[in-house]
């Protein structure tokens, strides 16, 4: 599949929230999208198009806003996309692909954690590798290191 060809066959059920799609080396392309149509996008490219499995989510802070990136593989068609959004800074939230892709969990879960965005209707945001009440997110460019005196975490023992 060509980029032309997932731009036509996804832009009728997407509309305006479809931003576009590019060339992206090794893929069918790289889906730009708002985050209002995540959904319907995830339900498209999966039951349409055969891109039955989720092989990651991940988050990258570019300081004025954030991207979340999805990557997507068909059995079918033997072939990768790239789905993409940007959010806002001040209010990274997009809806959870885990009720699409259950494999979406744990990926945005840790982008989450380490990136500070929020999946919506997430069925278990909750952290996986920083300890439980740790209020800070840190691959965000704005994270400093903190002194421990500074620094409360709040922690319970098993």
């Amino acid at each position: 599949m060509q980029p032309e060809e997932l731009q036509a066959r996804i832009s009728p059920k997407l509309g305006e929230n479809l931003l576009g799609v590019e060339p992206f080396a090794g893929t069918a392309g790289r889906v730009r999208f708002r985050p209002a149509g995540a959904l319907e996008l995830f339900e498209t490219v999966r039951d349409d198009l055969g891109f039955r499995h989720l092989s990651m989510v991940g988050a990258i802070d570019w300081v004025d806003h954030r991207e979340v990136f999805y990557v997507v593989w068909s059995d079918d068609a033997r072939q990768y996309a790239l789905l993409s959004t940007d959010l806002a800074a001040d209010a990274p939230h997009v809806e959870s692909a885990s009720g699409i892709w259950p494999s979406a969990n744990w990926h945005e879960r840790e982008a989450w954690e380490f990136v500070g965005v929020t999946f919506d209707h997430h069925p278990d945001l909750r952290h996986l590798l920083m300890p439980e009440g740790y209020a800070f997110h840190p691959l965000l460019r704005s994270f400093k290191l903190h002194e421990p005196e500074e620094l409360e975490v709040k922690s319970r023992r098993v």
